[in-house]
């Protein structure tokens, strides 16, 4: 079958972070500071994929800004004619460095927020960031920068839709995503504290609606489903392997951000093969395809063309295997996986979390 050239490629630079946000969708096995790539092995990525055709690369991690090399990371990117998105916790951030990054050629800014208040969004995060994440609004704004924010929506904010939406707008963005949390790495192992009530989600979604009115055209608002709570799953990336790429901290090639958590695949590392052939030839780029992998109930099912069979990493995390219907999907054989995850209003257990420190040790 024919390849289509990837649009976006996710540059993980780092998996440290200053964060240990309970929902943290990176592997339970972090990648260490001495394995990632040096500054010249991911110019060399960023040149392979201006060389694709591919157009946007976002610059995420962990925390990219605790990668001292950044500025000249970016420098090299943007000569290869890539769209540079930022993606940061704001924590490291300084009005010197993102006015330094901007002229550069960083072309946005997405910033992370936990709550529409201090105390609840710093105990969510793990840490006292939440005042810093304002000043660093602010500086992404005076940098001449379009700011984008996001929030991840669980159990513990979900109720303050509103006041978060609110809050992004006096801090200047231009655009908010409210995610609601998708169950991987350390978002999966404390699920039963993360996802909300139903009664929680449709308030919420009523709370997103009335927003959307009174806010209009001042701010764009996004609404990433729970799909936990559909009868079918998402259309996870568009496809395998077909609209976007990620490169982890150690080089390792991923079709979606979330993929590394299928041990029953190998993955291709830009250290040992070009980005191109990775995304042409690799079996793992190739193994989900299309349609022709697909068994029932996924084959003849006419959903198939919008959702692609669901979410690959998903279907391996809860049934050990890949190849399987998405288990959100009404239709799996498995879909009680899901539906007996879904929470009473009396289930609070501990939280799990991220413990790697942010100085790589």
């Amino acid at each position: 079958m024919s390849v289509s050239i990837p649009y976006a490629m996710t540059a993980e630079l780092t998996h440290r972070c200053p964060l240990h946000c309970v929902y943290c969708s990176n592997p339970l096995e972090l990648q260490k500071r001495e394995s990632e790539l040096t500054a010249q092995e991911w110019i060399d990525v960023f040149e392979q994929a201006g060389d694709m055709g591919i157009v946007q690369v976002h610059l995420t991690g962990g925390e990219p800004l605790l990668r001292p090399d950044l500025n000249e990371l970016v420098v090299h990117a943007r000569e290869s004619g890539l769209f540079l998105n930022l993606i940061t916790s704001g924590v490291g951030m300084t009005e010197r460095r993102i006015r330094q990054l901007a002229r550069s050629g960083i072309d946005s800014v997405q910033l992370s927020v936990q709550a529409p208040e201090a105390g609840l969004a710093d105990t969510i995060a793990g840490t006292k960031a939440h005042e810093h994440k304002e000043r660093a609004a602010k500086w992404i704004r005076a940098a001449g920068l379009p700011l984008h924010m996001n929030a991840v929506l669980h159990r513990q904010n979900i109720h303050l839709v509103e006041d978060l939406i609110e809050l992004c707008a006096s801090w200047g963005a231009d655009r908010l995503e409210l995610a609601n949390a998708q169950y991987y790495g350390w978002a999966l192992l404390n699920r039963r504290q993360l996802l909300p009530t139903r009664d929680q989600l449709i308030a919420a979604e009523a709370a997103f609606a009335r927003a959307k009115e009174r806010f209009g055209h001042r701010i764009e608002l996004i609404w990433v489903i729970p799909d936990y709570y559909e009868d079918y799953p998402k259309p996870c990336m568009g496809g395998w392997g077909n609209l976007s790429l990620t490169v982890t901290p150690d080089g390792t090639v991923l079709p979606c951000t979330a993929a590394s958590g299928i041990k029953s695949m190998k993955f291709e590392s830009v250290k040992e093969r070009r980005l191109k052939w990775i995304w042409e030839e690799s079996a793992s780029f190739n193994a989900y395809r299309g349609f022709d992998w697909m068994a029932e109930p996924c084959r003849n099912c006419e959903h198939r063309f919008r959702d692609f069979g669901g979410c690959r990493c998903q279907a391996y995390l809860l049934t050990g295997d890949p190849s399987r219907a998405d288990p959100v999907c009404a239709r799996s054989p498995h879909h009680r996986l899901v539906t007996e995850a879904l929470p009473s209003e009396s289930e609070f257990d501990p939280l799990q979390r991220p413990s790697y420190s942010y100085r790589g040790k």
